[in-house]
């Protein structure tokens, strides 16, 4: 299977845990809410920032396929990286408690499935092109 086909399947099922997740924390009392404004986050924009975030993950690990002798290696490095970046908002907004733990969950969560998926796939596609091919295969 193909890097961007297993990319965009992992993005669909990042977007559909990231929102069943932040639906079912929504039914248990967690309210979204920016204070700056007093604006609650909706489930389609997790949705959609999740799927936007995936994609730009799997255009780096497509960049890093093509271009790193490593890739499956410095696509974890830099997806850990950019998933720690990621953390910075929900701990700054000023949210209450319940609300920052569960976009930081959201966060993570998103990450395992992108990061596990793509990091999977770039090593399984680096060996089958480091394998000597055989006559007749």
């Amino acid at each position: 299977m193909k890097l961007a086909v297993t990319g965009l399947l992992a993005t669909l099922a990042a977007m559909v845990v990231t929102t069943l997740t932040a639906a079912l924390a929504r039914a248990v009392g967690v309210d979204f809410e920016v204070p700056d404004g007093g604006e609650t986050i909706p489930l389609p924009g997790i949705a959609v920032l999740t799927g936007l975030f995936s994609v730009v993950g799997v255009v780096i690990a497509a960049v890093l396929r093509r271009w790193s002798a490593r890739p499956a290696e410095r696509f974890v490095w830099t997806a850990v990286a950019l998933t720690a970046l990621s953390l910075v908002p929900p701990l700054v907004i000023g949210a209450n408690a319940a609300t920052t733990a569960t976009l930081v969950g959201l966060h993570l969560l998103a990450a395992a499935v992108m990061i596990s998926a793509l990091a999977r796939k770039l090593r399984s596609s680096r060996s089958a092109v480091d394998e000597p091919r055989v006559a007749g295969r």
